[in-house]
């Protein structure tokens, strides 16, 4: 393989392309800095991104480059945020394991793909790392790749691996992966980790996300056995349940005996755990996050968080407010995939309160709010006052049982709420 400069390399990217960014913490920050540098040469260039942690503002999201660069995100990452927020770009609403066949059927066509791989193996194959997620499809469907070849990038098994006979252009770098420090679950969420915990039984196959709740559910599994990993996401928390054999796949119905997950972020230890493991493999999103796939494995686990629920069961997980934060992201895939297994289960954790004292319990979500899982697919919700269970459960009994795990400081004003919007039904109840 020949190696030469980013700067030749985005040459490739001609004025009017589509050009897919690679995300996870694998965004080829050195390809993206030099086709920014370009933008004299460029015009109406539209750039897809998904979920992505960057090490910092995206070079492209400047006032200069508004004309050269349309950012048409399908996953509102970090380092892009402001420029959304700000109305210089926008993002499309899908659900996550949906996004590839938008690549794969021309309705998001993809010119370039720019991605951040690992050095070749012996057979000349590199690996794409910690995002296999969208990048799969994307690069399935460009008509030219471009790589870094990385040193810092882990080698994974799966779909995420590319011959570098189908690289336009690779240029070699030694940049380290953006790290995220492991989020020690503070008390609240020690709560609601053991609270989730005691309701998981052994022998499940877990689907967990990101962030302290997330990893106190993990630290409080230490006395499960034979649980299986089949995730969107995979986080530092997992390693030393793997290592010590608790998660270990053995009841999975699907690819039994393997951690499956589609994209990885966490410290240096999760990416030098995943380098050449077999038993570990990294999968097209569209594969992972396949409702009918998620329900074949059995007592399914679907563990989410939400930016707020109202008294009905509505989950508003991707907006404060109006304004985008996020994405839908693989919730409501995990959530109906979840429902079907036989005796699955799945979950919406969250404080009931945000760090400035906010209920995240609400009579109504705020306007402008949008609903990522319904009131008709919810099942638990869980605070650190305890479990709510909703499933099967009228409006009026939700209510009561919401407002029973909500921050004891909004209680009495959501019971006001609750009375005057189901009357009778739920002054009965109390």
């Amino acid at each position: 393989m020949r190696y030469t400069t980013a700067a030749e390399a985005v040459k490739l990217i001609r004025p009017h392309s589509s050009v897919y960014i690679q995300g996870s913490t694998s965004i080829p920050e050195i390809l993206v800095q030099a086709m920014t540098d370009r933008a004299a040469e460029l015009s109406d260039v539209t750039l897809y991104s998904g979920f992505a942690i960057g090490a910092k503002d995206a070079p492209y999201c400047r006032p200069e480059y508004k004309e050269t660069f349309l950012v048409n995100s399908l996953f509102v990452a970090n380092n892009i945020r402001r420029w959304l927020a700000d109305g210089y770009g926008q993002s499309i609403p899908a659900f996550l394991g949906e996004i590839p066949g938008l690549f794969r059927s021309g309705m998001l066509p993809v010119d370039v793909a720019l991605l951040n791989v690992s050095l070749p193996n012996e057979e000349g194959y590199c690996s794409y790392g910690v995002s296999a997620d969208l990048a799969v499809s994307a690069v399935e469907c460009a008509k030219t790749v471009i790589a870094q070849v990385n040193k810092a990038m882990p080698f994974s098994y799966g779909d995420a691996v590319i011959h570098v006979s189908r690289l336009a252009a690779a240029v070699e770098v030694d940049a380290p992966l953006v790290e995220l420090p492991t989020s020690v679950p503070n008390e609240v969420e020690s709560k609601i980790g053991r609270h989730i915990a005691e309701l998981i039984p052994d022998g499940a196959t877990l689907q967990i996300g990101v962030g302290g709740i997330p990893n106190a559910v993990l630290a409080a599994l230490t006395d499960h056995k034979h649980l299986g990993l089949h995730t969107e996401a995979m986080t530092d928390g997992v390693v030393p349940l793997i290592e010590r054999g608790i998660i270990d796949n053995s009841q999975k119905a699907v690819m039994p005996g393997v951690t499956v997950g589609s994209l990885a972020l966490g410290s240096r230890r999760l990416y030098d755990y995943m380098d050449y493991r077999k038993d570990l493999v990294m999968k097209d999103v569209a594969w992972t996050n396949d409702p009918f796939r998620i329900r074949q494995n059995p007592k399914v686990m679907a563990i989410n968080s939400a930016v707020e629920v109202d008294l009905t069961g509505q989950i508003c997980a991707d907006s404060v407010g109006p304004r985008i934060i996020s994405g839908v992201g693989g919730q409501h895939d995990f959530m109906f995939g979840g429902a079907l297994s036989e005796g699955g289960k799945t979950f919406i954790a969250i404080p009931s309160a945000t760090e400035k004292g906010a209920s995240k319990i609400k009579a109504v979500l705020s306007p402008g709010a949008g609903v990522v899982t319904t009131r008709h697919m919810i099942q638990h919700v869980v605070t650190e006052y305890g479990v709510a269970y909703l499933q099967g459960r009228n409006l009026a009994q939700r209510a009561k049982a919401l407002i029973g795990i909500a921050h004891p400081s909004v209680r009495e004003e959501l019971e006001k709420a609750a009375c005057e919007r189901f009357g009778y039904s739920f002054l009965r109840l109390r």
